[in-house]
């Protein structure tokens, strides 16, 4: 069963959105660690991309758990004069920092593709090197919540408005076999009493959407199972979410271990896009 590990075998590991529901992705590296499973590149969009943009920096994942359960809503907000966003973004930056130890692109230990949105142009930014910071932080910014970051000359949003989870991405980098995680949205019924309401809602129902047809291209999919009790907010439950990341990919495991034992590596080159790219 672990012949593939001597013979380089090894999984794309691709990581979607999610918010506090993506801190699942952290259980999921805990079981993939565990058990020896070479992640040679990880593909991420927001939450996902900073879940693996730690990792690759070399966050110990005790420690990126420690973070996980002391983080807060308070910990990111910081309100400003709206005109493209009502939070500043500022303190997520600190945040972000803190989590890939100011490194870049470049001293990551397994590459490192991030997603982003170009919200003026409907088009998708994928990053493999530039300011990693930077590039994290509009990873992760949800339009309408958090101010857009301008790279490049580019007014870029959250990854996860065209790439829930960005397989297809992932497949147009890398040809080999491929791993997605997939933290679902929590889509709620009931009465909208403010604009934050009403953006998380929007989100959660395009989200729930694109995923629909992303998630399918993947080799294997890990679906966590997060019911309604856990939104992309409650990040007070990460011992939940986490719990369940690693409930979802142990439950995987074997069947990961059989497809990297007989799967046929493709001798394509892996990994020719330049270091972003547009639609």
């Amino acid at each position: 069963m672990m012949g593939f590990l001597k013979k380089g075998r090894s999984i794309m590991l691709v990581l979607g959105g999610g918010s506090a529901r993506g801190l699942a992705h952290i259980g999921v590296l805990k079981v993939l660690e565990k058990e020896k499973i070479p992640i040679r590149r990880i593909v991420g969009t927001s939450m996902g991309a900073l879940i693996g943009a730690a990792y690759s920096a070399g966050m110990p994942l005790n420690r990126m758990e420690d973070m996980a359960h002391k983080f807060s809503w308070k910990t990111i907000f910081d309100p400003t004069m709206p005109k493209m966003g009502l939070l500043a973004g500022k303190k997520l930056a600190l945040v972000v920092a803190e989590l890939i130890d100011n490194k870049g692109f470049e001293q990551c230990k397994i590459p490192l593709t991030v997603v982003t949105t170009d919200i003026e142009k409907n088009e998708r930014v994928v990053f493999q090197k530039g300011d990693l910071q930077n590039i994290l932080c509009a990873s992760c910014s949800w339009p309408g919540i958090f101010n857009p970051i301008r790279i490049d000359g580019r007014l870029l949003v959250d990854g996860g408005i065209k790439n829930s989870v960005p397989t297809r991405i992932a497949r147009s980098i890398d040809p080999g076999y491929m791993v997605a995680v997939d933290v679902g949205f929590c889509v709620k019924e009931g009465k909208i009493g403010n604009i934050f309401e009403m953006l998380m809602q929007s989100f959660q129902i395009m989200g729930e959407e694109l995923n629909h047809y992303q998630a399918r291209i993947s080799d294997v999919m890990i679906k966590v199972d997060l019911d309604h009790s856990i939104d992309q907010v409650a990040f007070d439950k990460s011992r939940e979410a986490i719990a369940e990341g690693e409930k979802a990919t142990a439950e995987k495991v074997g069947q990961i271990k059989r497809m990297l034992s007989v799967y046929s590596f493709p001798s394509l080159k892996i990994g020719a896009k330049p270091e972003k790219w547009r639609d």
